[in-house]
């Protein structure tokens, strides 16, 4: 066991990187500005939908929502109203310059994540001792919040004055083909292991750690906020900050990468 995990530091590393550079990479490079005017609505759509799949949050919240529902019918009743919640926001937002805090705004979708599994678990009944909020509601709700992160990502695109719309239903476009296919996934995941014994004590744990992922991407955002708000507490100004974590990310994933092929060479 130790050997495997001896083995894996390196892809640990890498991943710790990534979800590093997510947490502060909000923004843009010229470059991809440029390969997006270019590529037109077609790149908007294939943004959206990368967007999505890559969006650990998002994702977290739409595997909650799915968790315990068995039947078609109320999986397209859930994600629905997911759907036209984040949508309705995420085309009056974009549609209108509204912006909010990306770290602020993050935060509470990471909250959003926290609340779904807390509702898995009948926590309102069991801890609160009070009726849980209607579901449906409460997702409605929470999409419109989605949304605005949504809108928030896509108005960091170089979006044309004269396509505005078109852009932002071919980002929203994209958006939903991404859910789709990650709901598909997931769905499958689920029906084949809901007849097994180990399922309870897996949904359980599922959803405790939801909670956790949840609180986790919370403090991430907010650290990230604080850093953006405050700069001057750090030392140094809020984009020199965000390189730096850059920086010591990619070094300390160099070491680790470096003492795992010294490891395989001994």
């Amino acid at each position: 066991m130790l050997s495997v995990i001896k083995k894996s530091r390196w892809l640990f590393a890498v991943v710790a990187a990534l979800f590093f550079s997510q947490a502060f990479g909000h923004g843009m490079s010229e470059a991809e500005k440029a390969s997006i005017i270019e590529g037109g609505n077609l790149r908007y759509m294939w943004i959206g939908a990368s967007h999505m799949l890559s969006g650990y949050d998002h994702l977290l919240f739409v595997f909650g929502i799915i968790f315990f529902l068995t039947r078609f019918t109320d999986v397209v009743k859930y994600i629905t109203a997911f759907t036209l919640g984040h949508s309705v926001t995420l085309i009056f937002a974009t549609f209108n310059g509204i912006q909010v805090n990306y770290f602020l705004i993050d935060a509470v979708i990471a909250l959003s994540v926290c609340y779904i599994a807390f509702a898995n678990l009948d926590g309102f009944r069991k801890h609160l001792d009070i009726r849980p909020p209607n579901l449906l509601v409460m997702i409605v709700g929470l999409g419109l919040i989605h949304g605005l992160g949504l809108s928030t990502r896509l108005q960091q695109l170089p979006l044309s004055e004269e396509q505005l719309l078109v852009n932002i239903i071919s980002f929203n476009v994209g958006i939903e083909i991404g859910q789709i296919v990650a709901l598909t996934l997931m769905l499958m995941l689920l029906a084949g292991w809901r007849k097994a014994e180990s399922f309870k004590p897996f949904s359980k744990l599922s959803n405790y750690g939801l909670i956790f992922a949840g609180l986790y991407l919370f403090m991430m955002q907010m650290h990230g906020y604080s850093h953006v708000t405050a700069p001057d507490e750090f030392g140094f100004s809020s984009d020199n900050h965000y390189h730096e974590h850059l920086k010591m990310d990619e070094a300390r994933t160099n070491q680790l990468i470096q003492q795992n092929t010294h490891d395989s060479i001994d």
